[in-house]
């Protein structure tokens, strides 16, 4: 098989990248380290680059922009794809309010251009977007919640197993970045749906790992490890640091996107991250990483939270469960924490 990742020296698309490549495929990468414009030197991933050369028998990487469209559809003339997984993102919630046009043509223009590149070329592959649960903007914050000691929770049963598919995208606060990745989350969907191409769209929760190059503004629990093992201070924003994220390791969900690549469908929509057993508050974190470390985690507190931020977030993994049975998630939130303090130390 012959297998494209963008964004490849990024958490989730280095994790496509060795698992591909491990089962014996080629692989080819797009990334051009546009993470350290975005966020400087902290996110440069040229780090994961050189990794990726040194374990991978199979790959090719391509330092290629996503915007460009004639190199872009030139590579997919030279090369017939079976898989395409489309990582590559401006990612960050809160940057995409000083760059907002290289925001929406990175998040919307460059998907549009790989799909459109996918259905000239190779309309048969396997499309599969990493999107984001930002898609639903604050309608989550909608749902009714309860304070307790270190987290907010859902306050109704019927929500116990978080945000469903259902959940209204419109009519609410994205952020501009929330917006930039729903229309690329629309039009992969489109394309799926009017094409009849197989097209599968994934709203992550809290992406992470140890392959994470996690910054302030991008990366929450990287770079909260980051902080905490070298000592620094992590600022606190909003909600008394009690809002609720769940943890998925890249590896899971390559996982199921591999599920998703043996069995796809046109269009399809599901909500990928740790669920309910993988949730934590950012405290509750906090105070895991203390109890790791056996010293205590330098922290102060901004009041003011950020823009369209969500609360409580757990996705419901349900629909994706019931499409695709043999899935799991295979590394607990403690399994995760461990492997990126021992990465860090």
């Amino acid at each position: 098989m012959n297998v494209l990742v963008t964004g490849s020296s990024g958490l989730i698309g280095s994790e496509a990248v060795e698992h591909f490549d491990r089962e014996g495929h080629a692989v080819s990468g797009i990334d051009n380290n546009l993470r350290r414009e975005f966020f400087g030197p902290g996110g440069d991933t040229t780090w994961n680059l050189r990794r990726l050369q040194q374990v991978t028998r199979n790959f090719t990487p391509h330092d290629l922009d996503i915007r460009d469209r004639p190199r872009l559809f030139d590579l997919f003339k030279r090369h017939r794809f079976d898989l395409i997984i489309h990582c590559a993102a401006q990612p960050s919630h809160d940057k995409a309010k000083e760059l907002p046009l290289v925001d929406f043509d990175v998040n919307a223009v460059g998907t549009i251009n790989l799909l459109e590149a996918t259905r000239q070329h190779c309309p048969e592959a396997v499309f599969i977007l990493m999107s984001t649960n930002k898609v639903y903007g604050d309608a989550p914050n909608e749902l009714p919640l309860r304070e307790l000691p270190t987290r907010w929770d859902y306050a109704r049963p019927e929500d116990f197993n978080g945000i469903r598919e259902d959940c209204r995208i419109d009519r609410t606060l994205h952020s501009l970045f929330g917006a930039s990745k729903t229309a690329g989350d629309l039009v992969a969907q489109e394309y799926g749906r009017y094409f009849g191409m197989p097209v599968g769209v994934f709203r992550g929760g809290c992406l992470t790992g140890e392959h994470h190059s996690g910054v302030p503004l991008h990366g929450f629990l990287s770079y909260l490890v980051k902080v905490a093992c070298s000592g620094g201070t992590y600022q606190i924003i909003g909600y008394q640091g009690k809002q609720v994220r769940d943890q998925i390791h890249s590896a899971d969900v390559i996982s199921a996107f591999a599920e998703f690549a043996r069995n796809p469908r046109p269009g399809e929509v599901y909500n990928l991250g740790g669920g309910r057993e993988n949730s934590a508050s950012i405290r509750e974190c906090i105070a895991r990483l203390e109890a790791l470390l056996g010293r205590t985690v330098n922290t102060r507190y901004e009041e003011q939270a950020r823009v369209g931020d969500h609360i409580c977030y757990i996705s419901d993994l349900t629909k994706f469960r019931s499409h695709f049975p043999n899935w799991r998630l295979t590394r607990s939130l403690d399994h995760i924490l461990e492997a990126m303090v021992a990465q860090a130390a």
